[in-house]
């Protein structure tokens, strides 16, 4: 994955398939908002966009939306059943949980069910390429069919397939809609930054082009906003676990080899010792230099919505331009508003695959001139 299809160089040929994706997201929250009364629901709009990249990226395939609504539900149940059980821990347990299993084995079932056609449909046009005009020239899963497991000398099974395009998609599905809602929800809190950044966009591209991810990277004061979002809303709670490979003491703590150990990111990100006025939602701290960080964690650890080392998000790239070009794309076509008119955004939070707000946020758009 990390070699062969989150590259740099394999990440730009399906920059189209962004572009695609992103005049498709505009078009869904023009027809909402005037079916609407000018209200959207950010994340819902958001979540549907980058599935549809993410599954194209995976599949190669093209899909109607009646198509990738489908599988984005299924995709849903999964996340929801995958929630952690006592007897995970306590298998001694199992017996009491008997439903919950049955449920999550037929669950599992359905999943398989759902994608294995269009694997299928992948791996016929590697064999006929003219079968299917409007098929990518490549795909994740032109990657893992060529996989051997080495004790076994075969190929991957269809469930194994299943599993690993799964976690393609989900993994940069949630984190980066996610991502978005809460830059929107910040962009409305704050309308001055969000005329800075409509003005930057403005300079850059001008009044009639629309935002592409060339521009992006001559934009510092997006970028600025965008690593002080990924500070003050990263992905999830915790990095992914890491261990160490000899004891070593952590913090006052002995840490054993073997022990999973989990970092906290919002206490590194919003740490008083490390950043001024931690609390404030401030791009400044990186747009005029005051502050710095390095998001990777590799110079300083100061902020790491990736992790951090050889565990760090494979899709980090990828993430990142799809958070700035969303941003640019929705910036550049609509001015955002609280809804109903006047009401406090809510900044609630909670835990489900990733951080979300509490309250789904519900804007108001206005189609900008």
């Amino acid at each position: 994955m990390v070699q062969n299809m989150l590259s740099s160089s394999r990440l730009r040929e399906f920059k189209q398939l962004r572009e695609a994706a992103m005049d498709k997201l505009v078009e869904r929250l023009r027809a909402e908002a005037e079916a609407s009364h000018g209200a959207v629901w950010v994340l819902k709009n958001a979540r549907f966009a980058v599935f549809c990249i993410l599954l194209f990226m995976t599949f190669g395939v093209d899909m109607d939306e009646e198509t990738v609504d489908r599988i984005d539900q299924m995709m849903k149940l999964v996340l929801i059943t995958l929630d952690p059980r006592i007897d995970d821990y306590l298998p001694i347990l199992s017996p009491f949980f008997y439903k919950q299993r049955k449920n999550a084995l037929d669950v599992r079932q359905k999943q398989i069910d759902t994608l294995v056609p269009f694997i299928e449909k992948r791996r016929a046009f590697l064999r006929d390429p003219g079968s299917d005009p409007k098929a990518a020239s490549f795909s994740y899963l032109d990657t893992i069919f060529d996989m051997k497991i080495e004790n076994r000398n075969a190929a991957l099974s269809h469930p194994e397939i299943v599993t690993l395009c799964s976690e393609f998609i989900n993994g940069g599905t949630d984190t980066t809609a996610t991502a978005i809602e809460w830059a929107i929800a910040r962009l409305i809190e704050n309308p001055t930054i969000q005329s800075r950044l409509y003005e930057e966009i403005r300079a850059t591209v001008g009044q009639t082009r629309k935002v592409d991810e060339k521009d992006v990277e001559a934009m510092p004061y997006l970028q600025a906003f965008t690593k002080e979002l990924l500070r003050k809303h990263p992905p999830t709670y915790f990095s992914l676990t890491h261990a160490v490979t000899e004891p070593t003491r952590l913090g006052g703590y002995d840490i054993l080899p073997g022990l999973n150990v989990e970092l906290y990111l919002p206490g590194i990100s919003e740490d008083p010792g490390k950043w001024a006025d931690p609390e404030k939602f401030d791009p400044d701290r990186f747009f005029t230099g005051r502050e710095d960080a390095d998001i990777t964690g590799t110079t300083s650890v100061k902020m790491i919505p990736f992790g951090a080392g050889r565990r760090i998000c494979p899709g980090l790239g990828m993430a990142t331009v799809h958070v700035n070009l969303m941003i640019a794309r929705m910036v550049q076509e609509f001015e955002w508003s609280s809804y109903p008119e006047g009401s406090k955004v809510d900044f609630g939070e909670k835990l489900e695959f990733t951080v979300v707000m509490k309250k789904a946020l519900r804007a108001k758009v206005s189609p900008r001139v």
